[in-house]
């Protein structure tokens, strides 16, 4: 057997030896530097990419303020949300998504049944969280201003029966009255990147607002899946009392973060149409406003 020498297996291990490098004390400002230096270029590297994000996307993209928005929308006669999940775990077409069953039930059964279904009807998904008014599985449907708790998937078709078919109240359920005004901002990104981005800005604004005016209990808002026209994101529907107490569905599109305080102090406090972003209402009972219609047009015959 070969034995390695003594002084040769103290040189090989010296030469493997990791050595780490020390700093004197009168160094370590300089190093605090490097570090901040390094945070604020990830910092900076981040802004530029919401910049470009903004100018494509967002706020700031040349789109913006391009076409006139009154009569962007197809009249409708009843809006039904489905609370369910998270703008994050939607697919781009979530009602033909085979990993999401309940969205695709609930849109198949209103298509197989629109012949019978006396208003025509436009189904989107909204924000569903555990432990909050709205959990997966509520419907909202307005302007009826209704909700119905934790719908499964076995009782889709007798829900669409009852409730948009037959009129009626659901016979495995019990309808709960909204109250309140409700705000929904389109943020269904995988669908269309200029929604994801500018919708949770919208929302986080809005509800920065909601917060400082105290109105919590409310105004209440949520992000929602697509409901067309992204070219005119951002895109918020409103669902509040007009001045005599009925129901108004007022959309509007080309909404800023500096657009959200006129909405809440005129819009839904005083009844008030931001004529420049307005597209659409829908009135209740049963009465909307065609694509020809104009925001005079509005104003003429709710008086």
């Amino acid at each position: 057997m070969r034995i390695a020498h003594a002084s040769r297996s103290l040189i090989s291990a010296a030469a493997h030896r990791v050595v780490f490098p020390t700093f004197p004390l009168s160094l370590a400002p300089n190093l605090n530097f490097a570090l901040a230096f390094a945070m604020a270029s990830e910092k900076l590297s981040t802004l530029a990419n919401n910049n470009e994000d903004d100018e494509k996307y967002g706020f700031q993209r040349s789109e913006m303020y391009t076409e006139t928005l009154a009569g962007t929308v197809g009249a409708y006669g009843r809006h039904v949300f489905l609370c369910y999940k998270s703008p994050e775990a939607w697919p781009a077409r979530v009602e033909g998504s085979e990993s999401d069953l309940l969205p695709k039930l609930l849109s198949s059964a209103i298509k197989a049944r629109k012949d019978g279904i006396p208003l025509k009807t436009n189904l989107t998904l909204c924000e569903g969280r555990e432990g909050t008014d709205f959990s997966d599985g509520d419907v909202l449907i307005f302007p009826e201003m209704i909700k119905y708790r934790d719908l499964k998937d076995s009782e889709v078709d007798s829900f669409v029966e009852d409730v948009l078919v037959n009129g009626k109240p659901w016979a495995s359920g019990v309808g709960e009255v909204l109250t309140g005004s409700h705000v929904f901002v389109c943020s269904h990104g995988s669908r269309d990147r200029r929604c994801g981005v500018c919708g949770p800005v919208l929302i986080e604004k809005f509800k920065e607002e909601i917060d400082s005016r105290g109105l919590k209990d409310q105004v209440f808002v949520s992000p929602c899946s697509h409901i067309g026209g992204h070219k005119y994101a951002g895109n918020v529907i409103i669902y509040s009392p007009g001045p005599d107490g009925k129901i108004m569905g007022h959309w509007y599109g080309y909404v800023t973060p500096d657009d959200v305080p006129a909405l809440i102090d005129q819009h839904i406090e005083k009844g008030e149409i931001i004529e420049h972003l307005w597209r659409f209402v829908l009135l209740w009972p049963c009465m909307f406003f065609s694509m020809k219609c104009s925001v005079d047009d509005f104003l003429i015959n709710s008086i």
